[in-house]
């Protein structure tokens, strides 16, 4: 009885947790049988597989098409699609399916799962969710498939386009092939399927059906106006800035023409914030580039998304947090809406504690690898923003890497903020302080 009482009053956070670690714990015993491995892999290899496609990141300690068999594929693709759409999601169209009542403690779960601020219509999001997931990644896998048939056959063609659009979608990154999308980077179909999808994905479930629902843009939540924007500026400067970094550079744009250098551009632009896929050798471009993905990595996508990082959204907070400080203004206004003060707050929490882990994965990693520091960086900040894309360096990890590793990539996708929540006491204080300043800056 003691048991029971013990998971029907366990937080929301903590469950999720636990239930997310149970699915790792599962992915891991599959990918460790003989039928998902052409060859033999390590347990800490099959963690790491598992961790990274639950967590929808796509960095890969053994070549994913060579090592794994296409079951081993298929529970990869599992993984993904239950990390990306979230545990809760398939939780509850179960229960409908069996005809069992959605409680308040099974609809708090999910809200919290899938970063909502009400418990009103979560179900009914829930359905819509599945139901818009499969109509793109089945309309992704039609055209995709049609490109790549010619080239690959039937069998291969349709296998290709129905791995690539679960894992685009689902901003995973993991491809079946050792390059990823390189050979493509020429390919216009290719790069603007794989593309939508992942931008789609990384807006956020909200986002789409706000605009879905209302249609007239003065109608939209401020969570919409501020992703929307937000996402065109953002890929837009990155565009430019990568364009013009790598414009000469031989081993990524330099051997391109014109305008496939700009396609090569935007498709290496949009996929830090979280997709993984690469169509150039990352490992070939300058450092100033390099560090400026390391920047859009850190942002991530939007809430309620497929993506990692501390969010579009949580950054956007910040910057005007920021400016609303040197106006001398009292509160943070948005499109003339005013900002909580307790949203500003939850913002610079999550960026703190999203810092603190990076430099603490970072500071792990230079002591235990043989690496140059730009790659370590890069490495951690993907893991942390699940985006999935590397230097070369996930390959050759050390034991403490890969655990290092294994721990960023999930504390990333679950969200610093809900691991906290999952082991903080909350408390009232009972006394309340005198008031003094203290000197900053």
């Amino acid at each position: 009885m003691t048991m029971k009482n013990d998971l029907v009053n366990i937080s929301p956070p903590r469950f999720l947790l636990g239930i997310f670690i149970l699915f790792i714990f599962i992915g891991t015993v599959l990918l460790k049988l003989p039928i998902a491995t052409n060859e033999s892999i390590s347990t800490l290899d099959a963690l790491f597989t598992a961790v990274s496609a639950m967590t929808v990141t796509g960095l890969s300690v053994v070549d994913t098409g060579a090592v794994f068999t296409t079951f081993g594929e298929l529970v990869i693709l599992l993984l993904i699609q239950i990390g990306g759409l979230g545990i809760m999601t398939f939780a509850v169209l179960i229960f409908l399916m069996i005809g069992k009542k959605i409680g308040v403690k099974e609809r708090v779960i999910v809200t919290q799962s899938l970063n909502q601020t009400s418990l009103g219509g979560v179900v009914s999001l829930v359905k819509k969710l599945f139901i818009f997931s499969i109509v793109m990644e089945s309309i992704a896998f039609l055209l995709l498939s049609i490109r790549w048939i010619p080239d690959m056959g039937w069998k291969q063609g349709l296998y290709a386009g129905f791995f690539h659009s679960i894992s685009a979608f689902n901003n995973a990154g993991f491809s079946i092939w050792s390059d990823s999308l390189t050979q493509f980077a020429a390919d216009p179909i290719v790069n603007i399927v794989i593309s939508i999808l992942f931008i789609i994905g990384g807006l956020g479930f909200t986002v789409i059906f706000d605009l879905w629902k209302k249609g007239d843009p003065h109608s939209l939540r401020l969570h919409t106006k501020l992703m929307l924007i937000g996402t065109f500026l953002l890929n837009s400067v990155a565009i430019l800035v990568i364009l013009l970094l790598e414009y000469d550079n031989p081993g990524t744009l330099g051997s391109l023409s014109g305008l496939d250098k700009l396609q090569a551009a935007y498709f290496q632009a949009v996929t830090p914030r979280t997709a993984g896929f690469n169509t150039v050798d990352i490992g070939s471009m300058n450092d100033s580039t390099l560090f400026f993905i390391v920047l859009l990595m850190f942002i991530g996508a939007g809430s309620a998304s497929t993506g990692g990082g501390i969010k579009l959204t949580t950054f956007l907070a910040l910057i005007f947090a920021v400016f609303a400080f040197l106006k001398e203004n009292d509160e943070v206004v948005m499109f003339r809406r005013a900002v909580k003060y307790n949203t500003i707050v939850r913002a610079l929490a999550i960026t703190v504690i999203g810092l603190g882990l990076i430099v603490t994965g970072i500071f792990i990693l230079n002591i235990t690898e043989d690496a140059t520091f730009i790659s370590i960086v890069f490495e951690t900040v993907s893991a942390f923003g699940t985006v999935g894309l590397s230097m070369g360096l996930t390959a050759s990890l050390t034991i403490v890497g890969k655990i290092t590793i294994i721990l960023v990539m999930l504390i990333g996708k679950i969200g610093p903020l809900t691991l906290a929540f999952s082991f903080a006491h909350s408390s009232q204080a009972k006394i309340r302080y005198p008031k003094e300043d203290i000197l900053t800056g």
